[in-house]
């Protein structure tokens, strides 16, 4: 879908959305328009229960006088609580209320700030995606209509240059959902790898190791839980740099299990397609290195994309195996769909050995357990530094992608004892999104980190405000906001 901005003028074809505040109060568009059609949008409100939460849409039919085929009323919400976030969801609900309208145009009277412009287009950029590449046989009005929306507003220039890093943030949102939505047929550990290596159009460094450069750093832990699979691993490091070569960079490491089927512990049948969403916290990592590259972020950065395939075979890692991580650790284990942490334990030890970062953050969907405790709403923060934790968690409020701190004290790592090696893999079942935590801090040295558990974020069932069924992207504006806003000068 184009979005473009231009001055106020009313345009004479396809739809045109105007705003409706709290307490069904027209914006000076709307009240314009009311007016010039003789009151038409007030006996439209009259008759209906729209009273201009946000989010709320409202279709009318074209009054007389103006030759657009319909009218829609979005609803803006209070005036002094209209911030970024309630512009998004204003034009995502828009976008989502003409889906199936069969207008292809739409002209938004927005009278608002740039600013605001901005991110009601964001929104409707963002709630516009969709992923229908193989549907053969879509009927017409199954297609979306809607191919081009525009801002009018007195600042459009002003306006455009707002949305222009907003935007390349959705493109990046969009690749990672991509990613996430593509079946596992399609999206492995190499062909993965090739998507990343992409990036390179962005000045972003792209080094893959495969099985044998892993064997020889010892990356262990990551191997085992590969060898069941005919795909081969691959440890993925994307680098943007865009400050001084001195800077040490921010590192972001993503689990990336293209499938998941939990190995010898094979999970039940029921649900297990949602699998090929395993490697969601790695395309994260991706979308956030595209995004600081696409604006150019002052700020050197580094990406680890842990990936691969998680398959019951005669080769594959058994329940009761120990493996050496990359750290010299040994970890017995128990569980080998508790794949995740043996993963991320070798990657986020050779990013922190590697790359002295200044801060480390990974992303997985990492365990069922977060979602038992947080639904759908939140994904689970756990630092081992509570100023990085606050900077994700106000990072997480100002984008919509909000994160629950969660506890992970000493007196847990009783849970993961191992009577045989160094720890296990899996601290049983009651908080085990905690167990997984402090397994994977004791892989993390003495840097500043914090681990995010997306299992519940990362999709969705449901349609969003600015997000259709399916992957969300999580991730990658919450991490662009982190490094703009505690990284950059």
């Amino acid at each position: 879908m184009k979005i473009a901005f231009a001055r106020p003028a009313w345009p004479k074809t396809g739809t045109l959305a105007v705003g409706v505040l709290a307490g069904r109060k027209f914006a000076p568009g709307a009240a314009a328009l009311d007016r010039r059609t003789k009151g038409a949008l007030a006996r439209a409100l009259r008759a209906s229960r729209f009273d201009g939460k946000v989010g709320q849409t409202l279709s009318v039919l074209a009054p007389r006088g103006i030759g657009n085929g319909r009218v829609v009323l979005v609803g803006l919400g209070k005036p002094d609580k209209l911030d970024a976030l309630a512009a998004q969801r204003a034009g995502g609900a828009l976008v989502a209320h003409l889906a199936d309208s069969g207008e292809a145009t739409v002209g938004v009277a927005v009278d608002l700030a740039p600013n605001l412009a901005a991110h009601i287009a964001l929104g409707a950029r963002l709630r516009a995606y969709r992923f229908d590449k193989y549907r053969t046989t879509q009927k017409r009005e199954e297609k979306p209509g809607l191919r081009a929306l525009t801002l009018l507003i007195d600042e459009a220039a002003a306006a455009r240059r707002a949305f222009a890093p907003l935007a390349s943030t959705a493109a990046a949102v969009s690749r990672v959902r991509d990613l996430v939505n593509e079946p596992a047929n399609v999206v492995h550990p190499r062909s993965f790898a090739a998507e990343a290596q992409k990036l390179a159009a962005l000045d972003i460094e792209a080094d893959v190791l495969g099985s044998k450069a892993l064997r020889e750093r010892g990356l262990n832990a990551m191997l085992g839980v590969a060898q069941g699979s005919a795909n081969e691993p691959q440890l993925v490091i994307l680098r943007w740099s865009g400050a001084g070569k001195s800077d040490a960079p921010v590192a972001f490491v993503g689990k990336g299990v293209t499938f998941d089927t939990g190995g010898i512990s094979i999970k039940p049948a029921a649900g297990m397609e949602e699998m090929k969403g395993d490697m969601a916290g790695a395309g994260a990592v991706l979308g956030v290195l595209q995004a600081l590259a696409a604006r150019r972020a002052r700020v050197n950065a580094v990406g680890l994309c842990a990936m691969v395939e998680n398959m019951p075979s005669g080769t594959a890692q058994r329940p009761g195996d120990v493996v050496r991580s990359a750290s010299g650790q040994t970890i017995e284990v128990v569980d080998t769909d508790a794949e995740g942490r043996l993963v991320l334990s070798d990657a986020l030890w050779y990013a922190q050995d590697r790359f002295k970062p200044r801060a480390m953050i990974d992303l997985a969907t990492l365990t069922g357990s977060i979602v038992t405790a947080l639904g759908h709403e939140y994904a689970g923060l756990f630092s081992n530094d509570e100023a990085l934790g606050r900077q994700l968690v106000a990072a997480g409020e100002a984008t919509g992608e909000r994160l629950w701190p969660m506890p992970f004290g000493e007196e847990y790592d009783e849970r993961i004892k191992s009577d045989i090696a160094d720890m296990k893999n899996d601290g049983g079942r009651w908080g085990d999104s905690i167990n997984a935590a402090v397994l994977l801090k004791r892989f993390v040295g003495k840097t500043a980190w914090a681990h995010l558990d997306i299992a519940g974020v990362a999709w969705t069932d449901a349609d969003l405000p600015t997000a259709p069924k399916g992957a969300t992207g999580f991730g990658v504006r919450l991490l662009d906001r982190f490094v703009a806003d505690n990284f950059e000068p």
